[in-house]
């Protein structure tokens, strides 16, 4: 005779169940998702890694607050130095961290995409953008970020578009450009894309420059001698500044200064230093966009908190992985590296703050919905002046000559 079911036994057997079917849920949900964040935050590129630090912290806020998963991040600096992404990459996966974020520089970032293959962690690349990065068949990073070509292409664009809007066609450009591998990528993808775009301007010269020059004058006076109308850098930061400075006081003033796709001259260090002389300097790189609502919101919440800092693409673009992190992590349910990572090749995300096309990856895990705005930077602000959909004023074009202002 089979013996009767109480109703006690079962509604013990039924709690019994709900807690092992809650187990695996719980156990992941209730433990920190170790998520390592490489960075650049002494050194050469100290002032950059640091404003993506910020925009690390920044999100993490915001995802505690909208109840995102449970994330600990966990940081390590580079020094600046290539070679210490791997370093910095080996010792967060020996603390427990199952995916990461980084790695700000094109060398640090493919040093440590080699310890994440070798130990299958997910690397989410926040800004790095090196062609080579997706080129080397590695299986565990992906890219939410335009590769130098992709955005050289962009800005070559943005250039035409320019000249043609305007109806002002310089003749004549000379590109200044920093000796790094950034530097060189971004060279031979411009010497490439301007080629085959058939841009209707002569580059007449191009002038390179160690990344720790302290004096750019002899480099500004070779282009001032090209009397190029066009002025192209590519650069970082501090050489950017010197760059305009030399200008001005060598009475060089050009058509436009364009940087296709160079970091820095949208920095508040860089318009600080400059004040009026940074004004009319424009840059085309990726960037939030000003049209979306939610975007618009972070950005000045953010300057708010963070006062005397801007909300700019290392800010923007770090605070977007945490964003793409949260959502692999919550749909992987799990921190499992391998479900992350899996989580993490089928990211659809349409809404964004960073301008461009939902965030998706190819098979080489790049991004290739990122988009590039024209920037120019008034009164100390870069604004948005290209393209047509999201820009906000219009260009000033020719620029101001330095001593008219």
């Amino acid at each position: 005779m089979a013996k009767q079911i109480s109703r006690r036994t079962i509604l013990k057997a039924a709690a019994a169940s709900a807690v092992v079917g809650a187990v695996p849920i719980r156990s992941w949900a209730a433990e920190s998702a170790k998520i390592g964040v490489i960075l650049p935050t002494s050194g050469v590129f100290a002032f950059p890694g640091q404003q993506s630090r910020k925009g690390i912290e920044y999100a993490a806020l915001v995802n505690k607050e909208r109840n995102g998963p449970n994330m600990e991040f966990i940081f390590a600096d580079t020094e600046s130095k290539p070679e210490n992404g791997r370093v910095a990459a080996e010792k967060l996966i020996r603390q427990g961290c199952t995916a990461l974020i980084g790695a700000w520089d094109t060398g640090a970032t493919i040093s440590a995409a080699q310890a994440v293959e070798t130990a299958k962690v997910p690397l989410l690349i926040n800004i790095g953008s090196a062609p080579q990065i997706t080129e080397q068949g590695f299986t565990q990073i992906f890219r939410n970020f335009a590769s130098v070509s992709s955005m050289i292409a962009s800005a070559v664009t943005r250039i035409h578009e320019l000249v043609t809007t305007q109806k002002v066609m310089p003749k004549s450009a000379v590109v200044l450009y920093v000796n790094d591998t950034f530097g060189q990528s971004a060279l031979a993808s411009l010497d490439a894309i301007w080629e085959k775009a058939k841009v209707p301007i002569k580059i007449v010269d191009k002038i390179g420059y160690d990344v720790r020059a302290k004096d750019l004058s002899v480099e500004v006076a070779k282009a001032k001698a090209t009397g190029a109308e066009l002025v192209l850098p590519i650069t970082r930061t501090n050489d950017a500044i010197m760059i305009v400075r030399e200008m001005v006081k060598q009475k060089y003033n050009p058509m436009a200064i364009i940087g296709p796709g160079s970091p820095g001259p949208y920095e508040r260090a860089f318009t600080d230093a400059l004040g009026k002389f940074g004004d009319d300097y424009m840059i085309c790189v990726p960037w939030w966009n000003p049209r979306n609502p939610r975007a618009k919101v972070i950005a000045e919440r953010y300057e708010k908190m963070e006062k005397g800092n801007r909300f700019e693409l290392n800010v923007g673009f770090s605070f977007e992985a945490v964003e793409v992190m949260a959502d692999a992590v919550k749909r992987a349910k799990s921190n499992d590296p391998a479900a992350i990572h899996a989580a993490l090749k089928t990211t659809n995300i349409e809404d964004h703050i960073m301008y461009g096309g939902p965030i998706r990856f190819d098979e080489k895990g790049q991004n290739p919905n990122i988009g590039v705005a024209l920037l120019q930077n008034r009164d100390g602000v870069p604004t948005v002046v290209g393209p047509q959909q999201i820009t906000m004023a219009a260009p000033a074009f020719p620029m101001r000559p330095f001593a008219g202002r």
